[in-house]
């Protein structure tokens, strides 16, 4: 089967409660060996599209497809998923529990247990298996809660802020899990605040605001569209040298560097033209926006 049959496509999905939107004609697709991050404001309908998705929660409007159907009871068994809410059984001993989750979905026993013990010594937990859950500290029965949906080897991942409590360590060894998922062949999809790991983790990126979908693609996609901006050292220059050039903003200074948005259509050219109509330029620099300026920038976009 190609690489782009094996894809969670979730088609023009919306849901309502009462007179609350929680999505509207909301559409994405997550490919075979692809990451992909869902970022967005608390309330924007993450988690209402993470459980449609998962079969959870049915859509009032449009449909979600696996390998190009829609999704079914079956297909459901095969999605690891990770709630925002934490929903194991504190009481029960670790590896007990992934053993119990993986012949859940299907797995023989001695299948279950030997993967619950091969995730929980990935994840640095071996040594407290046999421990309760509620005996762990809160970022330790995050690693468990991943493990339970990985231990069964999942065809697809859903997981909703995965990342949320986790040292930096911890961080890493997750981040490192999903990639590898990932280049095995599995769709993931993860919602995260965490803009900056988004970014450095994600193939793509989509972008939802009070249910609606407003921007998605690569970052690069998405820089694409924004404002350029450029640094400038213009150490012999005035205060207000840069007054007569249209179309540019002053974003931030620091001593006599100072960082410009330029308008869409401005030639940077008559910045530093303008810089050095003052004495040498030091220094002339585009700026990259970060994903977290990206995302705020849409976000007043889709409100404006």
């Amino acid at each position: 089967m190609s690489d782009d049959a094996r894809a969670l496509e979730i088609d023009g999905i919306s849901k309502r409660y009462g007179d609350v939107v929680a999505v509207h004609d909301l559409s994405l697709d997550v490919s075979a060996g692809e990451l992909f991050g869902f970022v967005g404001r608390n309330g924007a309908g993450k988690t209402t599209t993470m459980r449609i998705a998962l079969g959870v929660l049915a859509p009032d409007a449009g449909v979600v497809r696996w390998l190009g159907v829609p999704l079914t009871f079956e297909a459901r068994r095969r999605i690891g998923y990770m709630p925002e809410e934490r929903g194991l059984y504190p009481k029960m001993h670790v590896a007990e529990q992934l053993a119990y989750l993986g012949e859940l979905h299907g797995m023989t026993g001695a299948e279950a247990r030997e993967a619950a013990l091969g995730w929980l010594d990935r994840f640095g937990l071996a040594d407290r298996r046999d421990a309760e859950l509620q005996a762990l500290s809160l970022g330790n029965q995050q690693r468990v809660q991943l493990a339970a949906a990985l231990v069964f080897a999942p065809d697809v991942l859903v997981l909703d802020e995965p990342f949320a409590g986790l040292d930096p360590v911890a961080v890493d060894v997750m981040a490192g899990v999903l990639r590898e998922r990932a280049d095995a062949g599995v769709p993931v999809i993860f919602s995260s605040h965490e803009l900056e790991l988004v970014e450095r983790l994600c193939d793509r990126v989509g972008i939802i605001d009070r249910g609606r979908m407003v921007a998605s693609g690569t970052v690069r996609q998405l820089r694409t569209g924004g404002q350029e901006r450029r640094w400038i050292d213009v150490p012999m220059a005035p205060a207000s040298w840069d007054a007569g050039v249209p179309g540019v903003r002053l974003v931030q200074a620091d001593g006599t560097r100072r960082l410009f948005e330029l308008a869409p259509g401005v030639d940077d050219q008559a910045l530093l033209r303008a810089g050095l109509a003052t004495g040498p330029v030091r220094e002339f620099e585009r700026v990259e926006p970060t994903l977290g300026e990206i995302f705020r920038s849409v976000i007043e976009e889709a409100a404006a």
